[in-house]
């Protein structure tokens, strides 16, 4: 079992009491990052409508920290980090896959599949058989027309992420100059995604025992 197996395991069970869901552990050599999202089925409220807040992000790196230094899975110093996943996130579980139902997403294959790549709504994810349907609107690159539902194994799967639906870029205005960048007012600001104001890192140090 690796690092991150080893922290999943000893932390996930611990994060879910904060009404949180653990979605991946990150270990690069020198940093820690726990990547951490609502719980399915949390309650919502009309200041923080999804994702995490801020006070979410900060509680679970002031619960999680008295432990790892309690047992230590990690030797030597590191950089603890505590974030939310973004708009897009990585799949990499059968629970994620299963979290994800219903949202667009993008399936990068192993080399020995038929298929490379295949795009669109993931419809169902079943649990025995590890297998992943999704009315796939793109292939290998090329657009379906039509779409096609696809069933693809866990087992063949190389990579996968949500992906967020971006729109087309804003139009030139007449005034507009090359190279030049769209000032945002105050209020403008203040309009933005809660999943953007929530994307925050909370880090700290922890030092060798």
């Amino acid at each position: 079992m690796g690092i991150p197996e080893e922290i999943a395991d000893l932390l996930e069970p611990v994060i879910a009491t904060l009404d949180v869901e653990l979605l991946d552990v990150e270990w690069t050599g020198a940093s820690l990052r726990l990547v951490i999202d609502r719980a399915p089925g949390g309650p919502d409220t009309e200041s923080e409508p999804r994702g995490v807040s801020t006070g979410q992000l900060a509680a679970v790196n002031r619960l999680v920290s008295p432990i790892l230094d309690q047992h230590d899975p990690i030797p030597g110093r590191y950089t603890l980090e505590v974030s939310s996943p973004g708009v897009e996130r990585k799949l990499t579980r059968a629970t994620h896959f299963v979290r994800a139902i219903g949202e667009e997403v993008v399936v990068k294959l192993v080399p020995a599949a038929s298929l490379r790549r295949v795009k669109g709504p993931l419809m169902a994810f079943d649990t025995d058989r590890e297998i992943l349907t999704l009315q796939a609107n793109e292939i290998d690159g090329v657009d379906q027309g039509e779409p096609a539902q696809v069933e693809i194994s866990l087992a063949d799967v190389q990579r996968a992420r949500t992906s967020f639906n971006w729109g087309p870029g804003p139009k030139p205005g007449k005034g507009s100059k090359p190279g030049k960048g769209t000032k945002r007012s105050k209020s403008e600001n203040r309009g933005q995604s809660p999943r953007t104001q929530q994307n925050q890192k909370l880090k700290r140090d922890k030092e060798s025992q």
